[in-house]
């Protein structure tokens, strides 16, 4: 009998708490799509790396189960317990980018990674910071939100919080994780009762310079650029990532060549189940396959804005805001680069590119973002 209430109270529960159920579904859908996609773009240099054409895609597997239980348990822990710690997760942030700078593993001439001892196991701790630095600054604009409208204590005195956290990713260097921080905070002070025109003002001209200082800093920038300009100028170096990209994209056609046929993913394209999944995917589903990825991101992201306008309050609307702002972000240019839309920098494609810390991360903020949902369907 207590057994049957259990079950009983349960069921109850969940029905009292709905979730946004389309959500959900997108997610799903996503995760499902993003692993077939992994397998077959991965299958080639998982062999010749591990004489098996399923390494990459069991570990991925392995972290996307792992991310849906903590998704779902997530989900029900009340998302106002996070803004007990706002200020910690800015201390937490500042800690996690310094180790990497201290204990870092080197990749390609940067420490982006933390591994594990005696193990292939390694973390980006750059990927826990985004969502630790949207806790943060949801937390001190809610707190600060009789002030956004202050230049100096609105827009400057928030900018300089950041400030820190993008010099300690440009140590690494990690640029393209310094677009998407800087990018989801200004879009949440924004949203927040920040200026607009305060924005504009200091970004034409403040953030533009420093941009165009920054590329010139680093000769690989500035070579991207140049190669962004016309990749056709040196086709069997520079340009090689993006010439093969757009042979993939262009072989697609409307239909694709069929899942698992694609031919640049066999020693062409450049890191086909990571930065580049997306080409892959365009040269085996097509035009088609490729608008239906599109569309299901935009409903996320829509799903995501409504979370967000019917929250309860303003720092659940800000971290949902913010959420969504980052799945945005990595999308729009993850998209825009395989295209050849702007130039190169490594940006994965959220719920595709390979990563298992990532996508578990990912999913635990879609945890965050569904109890958000709950107390907006209670409204």
């Amino acid at each position: 009998m207590a057994n049957k209430n259990t079950k009983t109270s349960k069921f109850s529960w969940f029905l009292n708490n709905p979730v946004d159920f389309t959500l959900v579904i997108i997610i799903l859908i996503l995760l499902c799509l993003g692993l077939i996609m992994l397998l077959s773009a991965s299958s080639p240099k998982s062999l010749s790396q591990y004489g098996t054409s399923y390494q990459f895609f069991i570990k991925q597997l392995i972290f996307g189960v792992l991310g849906l239980v903590a998704m779902a348990m997530i989900s029900k822990i009340d998302y106002r317990f996070y803004q007990k710690f706002y200020k910690l997760s800015w201390i937490a942030s500042i800690i996690l980018l310094a180790l990497v700078l201290v204990i870092g593993k080197e990749v390609n001439n940067a420490k982006r990674w933390i591994g594990v001892s005696s193990t292939s196991f390694s973390v980006q701790p750059s990927e826990l910071v985004k969502f630790l630095m949207i806790v943060f600054y949801a937390g001190m604009l809610t707190k600060n939100r009789d002030e956004l409208g202050n230049f100096w204590t609105g827009l400057v005195k928030h900018i300089c919080m950041l400030a820190p956290i993008i010099v300690l990713l440009m140590l690494e260097p990690h640029f393209s994780a310094s677009i998407v921080i800087t990018g989801i905070c200004c879009i949440m002070m924004i949203m927040a009762g920040c200026k607009l025109w305060q924005f504009i003002a200091s970004g034409l001209s403040i953030g533009i310079p420093l941009i165009i200082a920054l590329i010139k800093a680093a000769p690989y920038r500035l070579q991207r650029v140049v190669t962004f300009m016309n990749p056709w100028q040196d086709p069997t170096d520079t340009g090689w990532q993006v010439i093969q990209s757009l042979y993939a994209i262009g072989s697609g056609g409307l239909f694709g060549t069929g899942l698992g046929e694609g031919k640049q993913k066999y020693l062409y394209l450049p890191e086909p189940h990571n930065d580049f999944i997306f080409s892959a995917l365009a040269e085996e589903l097509g035009f088609v396959g490729c608008v239906i990825v599109i569309i299901l991101f935009i409903i996320l992201i829509w799903r995501g804005i409504l979370i967000a306008m019917k929250a309860p309050d303003m720092f659940g609307s800000l971290i949902a805001i913010g959420i969504t702002a980052l799945i945005g972000i990595q999308v729009i240019i993850n998209i825009a680069v395989v295209t050849s839309s702007m130039p190169a920098t490594g940006m994965p494609l959220p719920f595709f590119s390979y990563g298992g810390t990532a996508l578990f991360i990912l999913l635990c903020e879609m945890g965050v973002l569904l109890n958000i949902s709950r107390a907006s369907l209670k409204n």
